[in-house]
């Protein structure tokens, strides 16, 4: 890929950010450039660059280091969560706001000439439901900036390559979503087996040299490469010792979803692909959103292949299938009539993106997926709220009630689905009880006259009750995509969930 011309300008947008005023009426002749996961508005640049992707799924791109000029760098910066901890640097995002022109003036001269050095990673830990650890990674500031300018040139290219069942990290695709085509998937195919995959610390296991010779199939600018290199290789820093990283992508860093993305695209979603169109007879769906995979069989013969299949070709790349939450369960609409004819109990259920999904028919008989929000997530999320009351143990009722108020209203945009209010309602009942329970113990007065029904005003003023935030799943997903890809109408193909690719 050929140099295009490189937008000007950038000189005369810096010095107005610095001055904290919006650009100049005429200066538009760079656009707005996309986050990793934003808008997908590229620059005049970056737009021929996916134009070129588009065209061609083969092509090598040569030269993609100019892209990465001072503007998109401030672009980058902005971008950055702005109350993110600091990494092995110490610097915070407002520490380098001053002298921000020069600064990445100097950071843009140190990236083209190769004297850019990347720093460790700062290790951060915690820990997770089943009592292991999630190990992340904090990178320093200026190379969260890189990262950031060096993915949203990559996502011009990788935009055009991922496939459609790919939902994580990704711009204008979220978790929900990836939860709408797997409820299209699960509930207007005939789906009776469903494979439920969890690749064990997948960032972790991530081969390096793997993950560089993947980036080459598209990527032939030796200096991203070089960048990349830098990263992966970096180390970490814990307790004041470095570390090596001889395998893994930080897992906490701006460029890693990405890399993940571009990871399994090759170990996975390509052969899954191929699997689908020369292997299976019946019907399929595949739902992946980072490195949590739900698939979806018609026959359980394929199903019990597929498992058995994907473990050796995850394995090739150094992945591994967690032998405890990997499974194939029976399904679907005529999964409780067949167990009950067996003589075996209700229907497995599995989880998915914060979800247990169910199957379970309507009064009037007709077959749906229920989902309800796990139950560990949710007690684990009431264990928090009943901390940080004890907390506010002597704040002011509508202090702590404006507080209540805003997590509820956070916890019900993500859970608010359908089938799950009673749920929620739950989860409400049992936040009004915690609370109860931390003013009556700041008195003994507050013990004998705060009656459960005088508290019911307090609840009903301060706590929202759960409503339906999201539609149905297959209203929205129709919406979204409303004519499936052209092969899913042909026989013998199934639907791919998540629309044209």
């Amino acid at each position: 890929m050929n140099k295009g011309n490189q937008p000007s300008g950038d000189g005369q947008k810096l010095a107005e950010f610095v001055e904290q005023r919006g650009l100049a009426e005429g200066n538009t002749r760079r656009a707005p450039t996309a986050e990793t996961q934003g808008s997908g508005k590229v620059s005049r640049g970056l737009e021929g660059v996916r134009e070129a992707a588009r065209r061609d799924k083969r092509l090598q791109f040569t030269a993609l280091l100019h892209h990465v000029d001072v503007s998109l760098l401030l672009e980058s910066y902005q971008k950055l969560k702005r109350g993110a901890a600091p990494g092995v640097d110490g610097v915070r995002w407002m520490d380098y706001q001053e002298g921000v022109l020069e600064r990445l003036t100097d950071l843009h001269d140190r990236i083209h000439k190769g004297s850019y050095r990347a720093l460790p990673s700062k290790r951060a830990r915690i820990a997770k439901e089943d009592g292991s650890e999630r190990k992340l990674g904090i990178a320093a500031l200026e190379d969260k900036i890189v990262q950031q300018a060096v993915a949203t040139v990559l996502n011009a290219i990788y935009e055009e390559d991922f496939v459609g069942f790919s939902y994580g990290f990704r711009p204008k695709r979220d978790q929900h979503q990836a939860l709408d085509a797997l409820w299209v998937g699960l509930t207007e195919c005939p789906i009776n087996w469903v494979v439920d995959l969890d690749i064990q610390g997948y960032f972790d296991r991530i081969q390096q040299d793997w993950m560089v010779r993947f980036v080459e199939h598209r990527i032939a600018d030796k200096r991203i490469i070089r960048l990349i290199r830098k990263w992966l290789r970096a180390g970490v820093m814990e307790d004041g010792h470095w570390q090596p990283t001889e395998e893994g992508s930080p897992q906490g860093a701006v460029i890693s979803p990405l890399l993940a993305n571009i990871y399994l695209h090759y170990a996975f979603d390509l052969w899954v692909q191929q699997r689908r169109w020369k292997e299976v007879r019946g019907s399929m769906i595949v739902v992946r959103f980072a490195d949590d995979i739900v698939a979806g069989f018609q026959h359980k013969e394929e199903a019990e292949a597929f498992l058995a299949d994907v473990a050796d070709r995850l394995g090739r790349f150094g992945l591994n299938l967690h032998p405890g939450k990997s499974r194939r369960i029976e399904f679907g609409r005529h999964a409780a009539a067949r167990r009950k004819a067996a003589g075996l109990g209700k229907p497995e259920t599995f989880n998915f993106l914060g979800f247990t999904h169910i199957t379970a028919k309507t009064r009037n008989g007709r077959y749906v997926i229920r989902r309800r929000t796990i139950g560990k997530r949710q007690r684990r999320k009431l264990q928090e709220i009943k901390r940080e009351l004890r907390r506010r143990f002597q704040d002011p009722v509508p202090e702590t009630g404006r507080w209540l108020r805003q997590v509820l209203q956070g916890y019900y945009q993500y859970y608010a689905v359908p089938y799950n209010l009673d749920a929620l309602t739950q989860f409400r009942y049992e936040v009004g009880r915690a609370w109860l329970r931390t003013l009556r113990r700041r008195s003994q007065k507050a013990r004998r006259h705060l009656t459960w029904e005088k508290f019911k005003r307090i609840e009903k003023q301060w706590l929202p009750m759960p409503r339906n935030v999201h539609p149905w799943p297959n209203v929205r997903f129709r919406r979204r995509y409303p004519r499936q890809e052209p092969y899913a109408v042909m026989p013998h193909v199934r639907i791919c969930t998540g629309g044209a690719s």
